[in-house]
């Protein structure tokens, strides 16, 4: 039935204003000869002489694709949703697209498609992101597709391929994972900032997310945990984590996470974006962390935690405060004030008493170096004096000097005494 629309795809009908509404028809590929139809409510976004090819796409919601709306290669409109329908079992929608025959080249197994619908507007711990396509996508929603950088498109799929559908670009070009493994860690502090989605981190690298935020109750030490399960993708750990698993028997596994665990391996919320003060789970390694216990019989497991360091911080610094509040600081007060007190009285008393008796003692010292230096200056008496004994004991050692040579040359004279004259 043609009338005036206003859709995805844009504005038709117009001519119907005047002329009223009418019955359109588009010829089919088929030679059987047929006189019963069934007619369609809105016209089909794909005509007997579109050249291309079809594809299906299978997601968990339509969003605000309906039918019309445009299928986007690189931002370029390459094609055109041609039909939606939901799931038989609920669990879904399945699209039909249609993508034109010049770019159909463009289509293959490693092809990703998304919902390029609005805004694509994310504030998590990873901080804000926007994207979109066109302004048309924008308003109308839209289908993209691509293939992740790095990859071939590879082989060419046929029509009526199906491929899955995801809801942004982000988890279209995220890679394929493998399988995951389910795990759940316990926390005693808040998780006020912690959102299903939010990523689970290994020293930088994404290794899962949460799945499921709970609270239980343990009746034994009446104490509340916060239970978080996680979905962990341990294919993330790298090409040589998985040819040392896959190259050893079943148990490998458990055995090695077991000894992480025994090395310090441990969960720990942490603060991803200080302006939102959105959390993410990180797993490291804490050589110092107390022993922990892990029941690989329990499914899912769970591993061990430790608590934030700011938590840690927080408590330490309650612990320092409630040690100060013990500290006696008005009885600490009074004792100084009586201290000081008792210092300013002796400094008053060495004032009265001791300082006029160190004045006399000054004074006194201050005669005697004035007495003793003027005995030492040379026109005193005792100087006088003194040179005089010297010049007297100079003499006095020369006669020794002549004794004592005569003596060398006469030693009979000790016995005879000195010769006289003329002898």
């Amino acid at each position: 039935m043609v009338r005036p629309r206003v859709d995805a795809g844009g504005i038709s009908g117009l001519g119907t204003v005047l002329s009223g509404a009418y019955i359109g028809v588009d010829a089919g590929h088929s030679r059987e000869t047929e006189t019963h139809f069934t007619g369609l409510e809105t016209p089909s976004a794909v005509r007997r002489d579109d050249d291309g090819a079809r594809y299906v796409l299978h997601g968990d919601s339509l969003g605000s694709v309906d039918i019309g709306s445009p299928v986007y290669y690189r931002r370029v409109q390459v094609g055109r949703v041609s039909g939606v329908m939901l799931d038989k079992n609920g669990t879904g929608v399945s699209l039909d697209v249609f993508v034109d025959r010049q770019y159909q080249q463009y289509v293959g197994t490693n092809t990703r498609w998304w919902q390029a619908s609005g805004l694509d507007l994310r504030l998590d711990a990873n901080g804000l992101t926007l994207n979109t396509q066109s302004l048309a996508a924008v308003m109308l929603g839209g289908i993209a597709f691509q293939t992740p950088p790095g990859e071939s498109i590879g082989t060419a799929e046929p029509d009526g391929a199906a491929f899955p559908l995801a809801q942004d670009e982000t988890s279209a070009m995220r890679h394929a994972d493998g399988p995951t493994a389910p795990v759940v860690m316990k926390f005693t502090q808040s998780l006020r900032g912690l959102t299903v989605g939010a990523p689970v981190d290994f020293r930088g690298i994404q290794l899962g997310e949460v799945t499921r935020i709970g609270v239980e109750f343990d009746p034994k030490t009446r104490e509340f945990t916060l239970p978080v399960a996680l979905n962990l993708y341990p294919e993330r750990l790298g090409r040589r984590y998985l040819e040392s698993v896959q190259h050893s028997d079943a148990n490998a596994g458990k055995a090695l996470l077991l000894k992480l665990v025994a090395s310090g391996l441990r969960g720990q919320l942490r603060t991803g974006n200080l302006l939102t003060n959105q959390l993410y789970i990180a797993l490291d390694m804490f050589p110092k962390a107390p022993p922990a216990r892990v029941d690989l019989n329990v499914q899912p497991i769970e591993l061990p935690t430790v608590p934030n360091t700011l938590e840690e911080l927080q408590v330490q610094i309650a612990d320092i405060a409630k040690k100060l509040d013990q500290v006696p600081f008005e009885q600490l007060g009074h004792n100084l004030n009586e201290a000081l007190q008792n210092a300013d009285r002796l400094l008053r008393q060495l004032d009265t008493q001791l300082t006029p008796q160190a004045r006399d003692t000054l004074a006194s010292a201050e005669k005697t170096f004035s007495a003793a230096n003027a005995v030492l200056q040379q026109d005193s008496p005792m100087q006088a004096d003194m040179h005089e004994a010297l010049t007297q004991l100079t003499q006095t050692l020369r006669s020794l000097n002549a004794l004592a040579d005569y003596l060398e040359q006469h030693p009979e004279s000790l016995v005879w005494g000195k010769a006289k004259s003329g002898q």
